[in-house]
């Protein structure tokens, strides 16, 4: 088990607390990147630094924690969008949230190197859950007819991993990737 997740069940209060850490963090990361203070964000989480140790001993650990949350989250939406919109929507609805992930996630990039290096099993399965939930909302749109049939998940994902090729403008890159995100739903859809 990776030193990210707990491997006890933690009372209410210790859960909590953890959770707030990851959100503290996860805000932090993508607003300042992985250099921020710990203090600071135990500070922001509302909690006292030996809280945030007793939960992630290595700054590590909280990256790892924070990365697994975003993935997660992220994976997780693709059902609730297609139950709520229609496929191509749900697509669309599902990039922009792959945005939000994508600039924690760059906060995170110098950390993330080191975590990399022992834990090559994460990314290798994050890449597969993306896969599986690009896979689900492309095949609800080519079901409906609303997306092309001759592309696949992984076409996708490649195409959409162009964002980490965006050069780091603060504001303006979350206002070009979308543009770059918005271009490949134009092509995704059928008769566009």
């Amino acid at each position: 088990m990776s030193s990210a997740e707990p491997t006890r069940t933690l009372r209410t209060d210790a859960r909590e607390n953890r959770e707030k850490l990851v959100r503290a963090a996860a805000a932090r990361f993508a607003a300042e990147g992985s250099g921020v203070a710990l203090e600071s964000i135990a500070r922001t989480a509302g909690v006292g630094v030996g809280t945030l140790y007793r939960h992630f001993p290595t700054r590590e650990a909280l990256v790892e924690a924070v990365y697994r949350k975003e993935v997660d989250a992220l994976c997780a939406c693709s059902g609730e969008l297609l139950a709520e919109l229609p496929a191509d929507a749900a697509l669309e609805a599902w990039m922009e949230r792959f945005i939000a992930y994508a600039a924690t996630e760059r906060g995170l990039s110098a950390a993330l190197k080191s975590v990399a290096s022992s834990q090559s099993e994460l990314f290798a399965a994050t890449r597969e859950r993306l896969l599986t939930a690009i896979g689900a909302l492309l095949g609800a749109g080519i079901a409906t007819g609303r997306l092309r049939d001759d592309v696949t998940a992984d076409d996708v994902l490649t195409a959409m991993n162009a964002v980490w090729t965006i050069s780091d403008e603060g504001e303006q890159w979350a206002a070009r990737a979308r543009r770059v995100l918005r271009l490949l739903m134009d092509a995704l859809r059928v008769g566009s």
